[in-house]
């Protein structure tokens, strides 16, 4: 029945859990990965298989005798909604079983983007969405929410995010409001931990023991996972590496009460238009000036484009900027030690400049290298790794034991 987790027990879901991370799978593979009897293992693919979770798809290449057959997630079983709910935008995503896209939606979080309207604006596109692909909402597992924090995951209740335009964000129980007019679970959690859970899935090539996950925009972000499980620390701590400290005496922090000289003072979007502001006015020559209009006016947009033209005050800018945030990832790196960092966000989409700058910054002050060495990337899905993680947090709820 749709909306049930997997099977009876921990079993069926573990074995569930190893078919969803390789794609496709033969039992023999799964048999060399669990520690389970052959009779136990094939009395959960058959139970998977009838109750319409995972299904036969083909066979595998020989090692000497037969063919064997190879098993993958149905992704018919049923479907998933992910939704990101950022400073700058919001996005909703509808998935199949395995987490394939397959509607979009997106629009930006304005003056007017007030809770209200967002709540009802998310259950309209949904309704949409489903209608275009002739899906019951009787099929959907469930909704997923990355969103920015602080938030009371357990309760689904954004608590009182910074920087939003519309007011009224503040202690707003997004999942029960949602899951009363959608009638559909909904789970909630800060944004980049279900980016990090979307690129762990997206990867089925390797599974990484360390991954860590950067997010850099209006503010940063990160999250960890271990054992392909996510880091959850004792309270929400998803915005605080912005204010890890990189310079005592240094600029002060943008909203009141955070630490002098850190990292978001000179890496977040912010930073940059004050940045780019303070250079114009005392007359320094740029592309931003005729962009713009004046100082007070300039926006990351203009920055980007002035950028890609290869302006070179901007070019300053960002190298900056990039420095600084080389220097946060390089304490991060000697602190956690991950096999693999994933950086996101529109500092790190925006031009290539900034994600080449801060990982050589960061390698070159990770303390044991060449001996640790560490893989840096932008991941596989780009602008939709919070949404579509949501999608995957949607699945994981009903998989995980």
């Amino acid at each position: 029945m749709v909306g049930q987790s997997p099977g009876p027990g921990s079993k069926a879901k573990s074995i569930f859990r190893l078919i969803r991370k390789q794609k496709k799978v033969s039992k023999q593979d799964l048999l060399d990965q669990c520690e389970m009897p052959v009779s136990t293992l094939t009395r959960v693919l058959e139970e998977l298989t009838t109750q319409g979770w995972i299904r036969e798809t083909g066979l595998g290449e020989s090692t000497g005798g037969r063919r064997p057959i190879l098993y993958e997630v149905n992704p018919d079983y049923g479907y998933v909604l992910g939704m990101e709910i950022s400073r700058l935008n919001a996005k909703l995503v509808l998935c199949d079983l395995q987490t394939n896209k397959l509607a979009e939606r997106g629009w930006p979080m304005t003056a007017e983007a007030t809770p209200q309207y967002v709540l009802q604006r998310a259950v309209r596109e949904i309704e949409s969405m489903l209608a275009e692909r002739q899906i019951s909402l009787a099929a959907v597992l469930g909704l997923g929410i990355g969103a920015v924090g602080p938030l009371d995951r357990q309760r689904g209740i954004i608590l009182h995010p910074r920087y939003f335009q519309a007011p009224g964000w503040e202690n707003v129980d997004i999942s029960r409001q949602l899951s009363e007019g959608l009638g559909i679970p909904v789970f909630l959690d800060n944004g980049a931990n279900t980016a990090i859970r979307g690129e762990y899935w997206a990867d089925p090539a390797r599974e990484f023991k360390h991954l860590l996950y950067v997010h850099g925009g209006t503010g940063l972000r990160s999250a960890m996972m271990s054992d392909g499980k996510v880091v959850y620390g004792a309270v929400d701590m998803e915005g605080a590496v912005g204010q890890m400290i990189i310079q005592t005496d240094g600029r002060p922090h943008r909203e009141s009460g955070g630490n002098y000289g850190s990292l978001e003072s000179y890496t977040a979007i912010y930073a940059l238009e004050q940045e780019a502001a303070s250079k114009l006015k005392q007359g320094r020559d740029s592309l931003l000036r005729a962009l713009a209009g004046s100082p007070e006016r300039i926006t990351f947009a203009h920055l980007v484009q002035a950028l890609h033209k290869q302006d070179a005050l901007t070019i300053e800018i960002f190298t900056q900027a990039a420095t600084y945030f080389g220097i946060g990832l390089a304490n991060l790196l000697n602190i956690l030690h991950p096999e693999k960092v994933i950086l996101g966000g529109p500092l790190i989409t925006a031009h290539d400049l900034f994600f080449q700058i801060s990982t050589r910054v960061a390698v070159q002050k990770a303390y044991y290298y060449p001996e640790y060495q560490v893989m840096f990337s932008r991941g596989r899905l780009g602008e939709d790794a919070i949404a579509s993680g949501a999608a995957v947090m949607a699945i994981d709820s009903l998989t995980e034991e």
